[in-house]
């Protein structure tokens, strides 16, 4: 009986070792850096070093103006919360307040959208003109199913 338990414990540590071992091994890279976060380009893209440092250079400048805009698109959905909020509790609206933040939220829809267009296009111009179809292929996709669930 004891000769069972501890096979049956040694498999076990054994298992677990080879899976975390392995699993450790072929983790994917850091997605907390933006070399992490861009590395899928540069594998589905067989990108050459020279482009993705320039590619990376790109993601770098704009990245304090998208982080921004990110922060207002959370503000502006921290404000919506509470005009529903309001609207629920007193069952009154306040329509010239409302009026101005749907047009503060256009006008940073427009400007996140303006930002990332710009981004997309300055990447695609980095690559040859295969690299350049299949990325904007892959961005249109995740593009189309962005507005899909919203």
């Amino acid at each position: 009986m004891n000769r069972t338990v501890l096979t049956l414990l040694l498999g076990a540590v054994v298992g677990l070792g080879a899976h975390f071992g392995y699993y450790g091994l072929h983790r994917p890279a850091g997605l907390d850096s933006l070399e992490g976060q861009l590395s899928w380009i540069r594998t589905e893209l067989d990108l050459s070093d020279d482009q993705f440092a320039r590619i990376k250079e790109l993601h770098e400048a704009s990245s304090p103006r998208l982080r921004a805009l990110a922060a207002e698109v959370a503000r502006m959905q921290a404000e919506f919360i509470a005009f529903e909020e309001t609207r629920r509790t007193t069952d009154q609206v306040d329509f010239l307040e409302f009026a101005r933040f749907v047009e503060t939220r256009r006008n940073i829809n427009r400007e996140c959208l303006e930002s990332t267009r710009r981004l997309v296009l300055a990447t695609a111009d980095v690559m040859n003109p295969e690299q350049r179809s299949r990325y904007l292929g892959m961005v249109a996709r995740s593009d189309t199913q962005l507005e899909l669930v919203n």
